[in-house]
């Protein structure tokens, strides 16, 4: 029996006893915990159905077992008791490769970060290189914490493209082209051991209702900026993914009539006129000599008018594509993710007024659009969350 799946004792002997009601409704609050993370009591007994007496005294009995722990926190300007699972020695692990890095991070089944570390990649890396890279650094962070390898779950790996999920192969598409044809058992070959696969966005959008300052919310829309822009979906409180997994692919909006051709083989797509790339580029002829997204946040916070019109120009092109997005699926939250968010509202104004222009009033006046909580960690974070969610599979 895994450390998971004796978090509690499975099926009780008389299943129309009080005994057996109890031990469900535990099982429904460990599930959700595992599901959202951390939550309050009062956010138990809304995800559970479980009245709030019930909630409490599940609480308590599940404390003084040791499956669970507590503390004090604010919510809503009233105390509360944030409730979250013990730690029981299993480990997720969640990786994330971005253009030029790999993060990892190691967690409990309670969303406690154990460790957390990035490794410099080079541009254009070669991708078995990046995976032995990567695999190394995670034994190393395993041994300087003295966990044993049988301790990981599995790790969670994110990655910057479409990837097909009947087969876990990464699909053409991928801003990074080295990833495609990867598949599932190519990973799972580099780190010894069991992995889940998911798109970078997908991740954000999973680690901002278990992580972030957003957890709980229910229907979000992640949009991460970056060299690419795509899109993580959360409807009804679930990831949503479609018929083959390849949702979200936001940079590919056609947002300009006539515009230029984009690499996946349309014209004006979104990510042809605000993708980062972009954005440097034309910054760059304001400045004569190439211009780094260091810059671009730099001469933005400052009030630059020319990264000011680069950054509105791209964020109302952004804005755009987002209300068209959300005529269909109303969501509650638009967060923005990637290394833009540093920008704050210089960024986010000019993504409300395309989104004003574009949605229909009452969705544009009900969506709150904010910056990630999480920054740069969403992406990994959101891997190790999708472990942690898998560990599900373990109690049933």
């Amino acid at each position: 029996m895994t450390a998971t799946s004796g978090l509690l004792a499975r099926g009780a002997r008389n299943p129309g006893s009080q005994g057996a009601l109890r031990h469900l409704n535990q099982e429904r609050l460990v599930e959700f915990l595992l599901a959202n993370g951390p939550s309050t009591q009062a956010e138990l007994a809304r995800g559970t159905g479980l009245s709030t007496a019930t909630v409490s005294n599940i609480v308590r009995d599940m404390a003084a077992k040791g499956v669970v722990s507590t503390s004090p926190v604010t919510s809503s300007g009233r105390r509360a008791l944030l409730v979250q699972l013990a730690d029981t020695g299993d480990i997720a692990v969640g990786a994330d490769f971005g253009r030029r890095h790999v993060r990892i991070v190691l967690s409990t089944l309670g969303y406690q970060v154990l460790a957390e570390e990035e490794l410099a990649l080079p541009l254009g890396y070669d991708v078995p290189s990046a995976l032995a890279e990567a695999s190394a650094l995670l034994d190393r962070m395993l041994a300087e914490g003295g966990h044993d390898r049988e301790s990981v779950l599995a790790v969670g790996v994110g990655i910057p493209g479409p990837i097909d999920r009947r087969t876990g192969t990464v699909l053409q598409g991928a801003i990074l082209p080295e990833w495609v044809g990867v598949n599932l058992r190519d990973l799972e070959n580099a780190f010894r051991f069991p992995v889940v696969i998911d798109n970078d966005a997908n991740l954000g959008a999973l680690a901002e209702v278990t992580w972030g300052a957003n957890r709980g919310a229910r229907n979000i829309i992640f949009v991460k900026i970056g060299s690419g822009i795509g899109a993580g979906l959360i409807l009804n409180g679930q990831p949503y993914y479609g018929y083959l997994g390849v949702t979200g692919e936001l940079g590919h909006t056609p947002v300009v009539d006539q515009g230029v051709i984009c690499r996946c083989g349309n014209r004006g797509c979104l990510e042809t006129v605000a993708s980062t790339s972009v954005m440097l580029e034309s910054l760059s002829r304001s400045t004569h000599g190439p211009a780094s997204t260091s810059d671009l946040l730099r001469r933005g916070r400052d009030r630059d008018p020319a990264a000011l019109r680069v950054i509105g120009d791209a964020g109302a092109a952004i804005g755009q594509a987002i209300g068209n997005i959300a005529n269909v699926i109303n969501p509650e939250l638009v967060i923005i993710g990637g290394p833009l968010v540093g920008l704050g509202e210089a960024l986010l104004e000019p993504i409300r007024r395309g989104l004003q222009h574009n949605a229909i009033p009452i969705v544009a006046a009900t969506t709150n659009i904010c910056v990630s909580s999480l920054d740069e960690r969403a992406e990994s974070l959101g891997a190790a969350a999708l472990v942690i969610q898998n560990a599900l599979a373990g109690l049933e």
